[in-house]
């Protein structure tokens, strides 16, 4: 049937619900069970995933400012859960929430393909959304906002994805977050379909379930 391939494969849908999966079992084995290093290897799926979403929501948004925006205030409203689960206080200075570093990649993004004609404003915001990650401090370094760059630069090139971005998570990375390429699995299966949309609730769970473990660490503590 005519458009029949177009609806197999992964939707943008499916891809959050992986990683947003990823992401929960990551958080829960490192808040809960330290000892099992196999769930920190399924956590690396989760950003990968994330990173190539902005990049395709950045072509496919009708306002990049508005979606920036969006960003921003989760990111705001997942700093205080952020820094009370992992650093145990409601404002740690020194490491800020992935959703920084999300806000900052579109925006990296955003830069160099706005003002593409105009390359020297391309590299000063480019360059300022990489300096702005040095002073934010956020989750996964310069190297996520590099990533994030990465799958809208070689968006076309699935060799040049692969390797570049490879590359990040190995080189720059090391460690468990080489296990982050396996996240090419669930990426190359993407049909390009939306899929339902529900981007209200990919937002809120991350501060949400960040929070719900903060409370449960500490019930825990409590009646142990």
């Amino acid at each position: 049937m005519p458009g029949e391939n177009e609806k197999r494969g992964l939707s943008a849908f499916d891809l959050k619900c992986i990683a947003v999966a990823a992401m929960l079992i990551d958080h829960v084995g490192a808040n809960f069970f330290p000892a099992h290093l196999w769930m920190r290897y399924v956590g690396r799926l989760s950003f990968p995933i994330y990173c190539f979403l902005i990049a395709e929501g950045y072509i496919h948004t009708r306002d990049v400012k508005k979606y920036m925006g969006r960003l921003f205030v989760v990111a705001l409203l997942s700093e205080v859960p952020f820094d009370l689960l992992w650093y145990g206080k409601a404002f740690y200075v020194w490491h800020q929430n992935v959703f920084f570093t999300l806000m900052l990649g579109l925006l990296c993004i955003y830069g160099f393909d706005h003002y593409r004609a105009l390359w020297l404003r391309a590299v000063i915001l480019t360059a300022t959304g990489f300096f702005m990650h040095f002073v934010v401090r956020s989750d996964y370094g310069v190297a996520g906002v590099i990533m994030i760059f990465a799958f809208y630069v070689f968006r076309t090139k699935i060799l040049g994805r692969f390797l570049s971005v490879s590359a990040v998570n190995i080189l720059l990375f090391g460690g468990v977050q080489c296990a982050a390429v396996l996240a090419f699995v669930p990426i190359q299966l993407y049909s390009g379909r939306k899929g339902p949309s529900a981007k209200y609730f990919f937002y809120l769970v991350y501060p949400l379930h960040l929070l719900l473990l903060y409370l449960i660490g500490r019930y825990l503590s409590y009646v142990s």
